[in-house]
């Protein structure tokens, strides 16, 4: 029977999981399985991976072939390393003790690339963040500085308005006190004509009564027409 070291699909739609498993290669990819080995996370950064590594090497070690990513696993955690190890072991080329240094050296130093990594990634993480904060801290003092400019616009027009409303008021209460003035100087020079004109006396003209002559007119006579003779 053909055995295969592959993942098996879990979780949510976008979020989703794989579990390493041994299963047959006729089987279908998410279907019944051998034994489950470990966990594969993508969606973390880096992936996490969690792996039984004597079980893992066990299967590999037996002729279970590993798909492509899960070979990739396997290398990553160095399954396949210590596989090669092995291998020369048995055929003598090297001692166990000199193939477990080996190990040990080769995780050693894959220990430091992983934290070297990742100190490399949370320094580029805190730069983008501090590049983000920046550009966002420019936005907001852009942002203010238009809205105090518009404000500073808008308290000018208030006190424009204000003083032309006062300058009006005052140009209003000047013509009236100068309406008022000039019709005070009226009465008083009108005053002062009547006081200096002279004093008349009023004339009485009698109108003569005119009788009306009154005629009688003579009464007329009828004046009947005689008659023609026979």
């Amino acid at each position: 029977m053909a055995v295969k070291i592959r993942l098996a699909r879990r979780g949510r739609k976008k979020l989703a999981i794989f579990d390493i498993v041994v299963s047959d290669a006729r089987a279908p990819r998410d279907g019944r399985f051998i034994e489950k080995i470990g966990t594969y996370n993508p969606n973390t950064n880096p992936a996490s991976i969690i792996l039984n590594e004597v079980n893992a090497l066990k299967w590999v070690m037996n002729g279970a072939q590993p798909t492509d990513t899960a070979k990739t696993i396997l290398s990553h955690k160095g399954i396949l390393f210590k596989k090669h190890l092995q291998v020369g072991v048995i055929k003598g080329a090297i001692t166990q003790e000199q193939a477990d240094a080996k190990f040990e050296a080769w995780i050693a130093d894959k220990e430091v690339k992983i934290q070297t990594k990742s100190t490399d990634l949370q320094k580029s993480k805190d730069a983008s963040r501090a590049s983000v904060l920046a550009a966002e801290a420019k936005v907001s003092a852009a942002r203010a500085e238009a809205i105090a400019a518009k404000n500073k616009v808008e308290d000018e027009a208030i006190v424009a308005s204000v003083v032309d409303a006062i300058n009006e008021a005052e140009e209003d209460a000047a013509d009236v006190e100068l309406e008022d003035t000039t019709q005070v100087s009226e009465a008083a020079v009108v005053e002062e004509v009547v006081a200096e004109a002279p004093v008349t006396e009023e004339v009485v003209v009698e109108t003569p009564v005119v009788e009306e002559a009154t005629s009688e007119a003579p009464a007329s006579e009828e004046v009947t027409p005689e008659a023609p003779a026979e």
